[in-house]
């Protein structure tokens, strides 16, 4: 498929770039060949309009390996603030934490992820208040093949149980406490994006069982 993208010149020089990356039908491309960005946002809460980003944090996951060398962890400076979403995040207004403005976040964010395919858990909240966001600043919305790992996870509780999962939503703690995975630092972005990193992993490893796996099949 081919994706044609509405030229603005006035979109300044980071979107334009991501968007050239997209403007071109890919090869494709075996699962350990690519690039995956796991990625989770803290934020003041859970209305996409009213609420903010107040910190983003990413990891890469390249040839079936989680690349510590490939991370980003960025700090957002908001007007808006919740005193009553710290208790979760303990991320406060003034803390001492380096900050950056918005759209300047946005810009480290995009630069930092390409084309890569990202993997979020509860994937639809993240992706709504990054383009949320995108949206104040006239951009677009993003353009990468978005991975949900709640999603994934119930493929291998169909395999395991041969149960209709569809009505089944399951929190990152869940994912945590039946793949074996350490939850010393929930609810912190870069944290909750190393679990998230993880638990893709032991998923992609479990239904690997069964069969060769290819992009297309995480996407079913």
């Amino acid at each position: 498929m081919q994706f044609w993208f509405k030229k603005n010149k006035n979109y300044p020089v980071f979107w334009q770039n991501y968007l050239n990356l997209f403007s071109k039908k890919k090869q494709k491309q075996a699962v350990q060949d690519i690039r995956f960005i796991a990625f989770d946002t803290e934020t003041t809460g859970f209305d996409y309009t009213h609420d903010r980003i107040l910190s983003i944090g990413a990891i890469a996951i390249k040839k079936n390996a989680i690349d510590v060398s490939d991370q980003l962890e960025i700090y957002l400076d908001q007007e808006i603030f919740n005193k009553n979403t710290v208790e979760i995040h303990g991320i406060r207004k003034n803390n001492g934490l380096t900050k950056v403005i918005e759209k300047k976040a946005l810009e480290f964010f995009i630069d930092y992820i390409g084309d890569a395919i990202l993997i979020a858990h509860h994937a639809e909240f993240d992706k709504k208040m990054i383009n949320k966001a995108l949206s104040r600043h006239n951009l677009g919305t993003l353009k990468n093949r978005i991975l949900d790992t709640g999603i994934l996870f119930k493929k291998i509780k169909h395999q395991v149980y041969l149960t209709n999962q569809q009505n089944v939503h399951y929190s990152l703690d869940e994912l945590c406490n039946d793949l074996k995975i350490s939850k010393s630092d929930r609810h912190t972005a870069s944290g909750d994006a190393f679990i998230t990193a993880l638990a893709f992993l032991k998923i992609l490893t479990k239904l690997k069982k069964n069969k060769k796996i290819e992009i297309s099949d995480l996407f079913r």
